[in-house]
C-alpha cells in the first residue's frame, strides 16, 4: 500500500484575500421603510390628514372614535421631504397651456387621492417652461403622465432607476408653431 500524500497545512498567520460581502442591510430595493416597517394594529387614524386604517389599508372612512392616532405613510414623507415620484414637464407648450395641464393634473391628483389615500402630490415647481412634481407614491406620476399623453400628445418618458424604489416621469411637448419653424429651419 503506498504511502498517503498529506495536504499542505495552512498557516492561518498568512494573508488571503478575503471574498466580497453582498449582505446588506436591505437586499430588496423595492422595501419602503415608509410601507414595510409595520402596519398598525386595530383602529388608526392620522391626525394630519384623518385617513383611517382599517381591515389592513388606508382609506378616507371615519375612523371608530376609540382608533389610536398614528402618522399616515404619506404624511410622514411629506414631513421628511422624501418623495417616491418625480414627474417633469418641460416644453413650450407649457406656457400656452399652463391652466389646463394645471387642472388635469389637480383633477388626476384627486381621483387618485380618493382611491388611494396614500398616493398624493407633495409639492410642484413651477420654473417657467419647467414643471416638477414631487409625489408620495410612484403610481401617480405614470396616472398624470399618461393623462397628459393623452390629451395633448407629447413624449412620455418612465424610468425606474434599479438602485431606488423611485419612478421617474418626464413629458415633454413643444408647440406646434416652435417645431414648424424648427422643421423649416432644419430644410434649408
Amino acid at each position: 500500500m503506498a504511502p498517503r500524500k498529506l495536504k499542505p497545512i495552512e498557516d492561518s498567520r498568512v494573508a488571503r484575500p478575503q471574498k466580497a460581502r453582498h449582505d446588506t442591510a436591505v437586499k430588496d430595493p423595492t422595501w419602503d421603510a415608509y410601507r414595510n416597517d409595520r402596519q398598525p394594529t386595530g383602529a388608526v387614524t392620522c391626525p394630519t390628514c384623518g385617513a383611517a386604517f382599517r381591515n389592513g389599508r388606508w382609506t378616507w372612512e371615519d375612523a371608530t372614535g376609540s382608533a389610536a392616532r398614528e402618522t399616515c405613510p404619506a404624511c410622514r414623507r411629506i414631513a421628511d421631504s422624501y418623495p417616491e415620484g418625480f414627474l417633469t414637464l418641460s416644453g413650450s407648450f407649457i406656457a400656452g397651456h399652463r391652466e389646463e395641464i394645471l387642472n388635469l393634473i389637480e383633477n388626476e391628483a384627486e381621483a387618485e387621492k380618493a382611491e388611494h389615500p396614500l398616493n398624493r402630490i407633495m409639492d410642484q415647481a413651477d420654473e417657467g417652461e419647467k414643471i416638477v412634481i414631487r409625489t408620495t407614491d410612484n403610481h401617480l406620476p405614470r396616472r398624470i403622465g399618461e393623462a397628459l399623453k393623452h390629451a395633448y400628445g407629447g413624449r412620455l418618458i418612465l424610468k425606474y432607476p434599479p438602485e431606488e424604489a423611485a419612478i421617474r416621469v418626464s413629458w415633454t411637448r413643444q408647440t406646434t408653431s416652435s417645431r414648424s419653424a424648427r422643421s423649416a429651419a432644419t430644410r434649408h
